[in-house]
């Protein structure tokens, strides 16, 4: 089993930058996507970006340019850096780490962008 913990989001204004953090603990060996996803009300969850074991990485259309993943894999975290900061980005975000078929989520943190 792998358990997901995440830190930071919180309130920002328009133009601002925040700073996700997700710790993995348990079973990890093994780990290959790291993904992070965001939730607004009455919308779907989608993925905002996602690295690979190898470090490659993919980001939605709306944050390309704004928001940056990277990992530590001796760290086990996983982060997100958003910067220039939209009042589009509110939403919960969830980080998601796969392991073949399986996936992992995190708790969930709410990220506020005020106009």
């Amino acid at each position: 089993q792998v358990q997901l913990a995440q830190a930071g989001g919180g309130l920002a204004q328009a133009g601002g930058s925040l700073r996700l953090s997700c710790a993995a603990s348990g079973r990890t060996f093994g780990i290959n996507v790291l993904a992070w996803y965001r939730q607004a009300p009455g919308k779907q969850r989608d993925m905002v970006a996602s690295i690979s074991g190898s470090g490659t990485t993919n980001y939605a259309d709306s944050v390309k340019g704004r928001f940056t993943i990277s990992r530590d894999n001796a760290k086990k975290m996983v982060y997100l850096q958003m910067n220039s900061l939209k009042p589009e980005d509110t939403a919960v975000y969830y980080c998601k780490a796969d392991r073949g078929s399986y996936q992992y989520w995190g708790q969930g943190t709410q990220v506020t962008v005020s106009s």
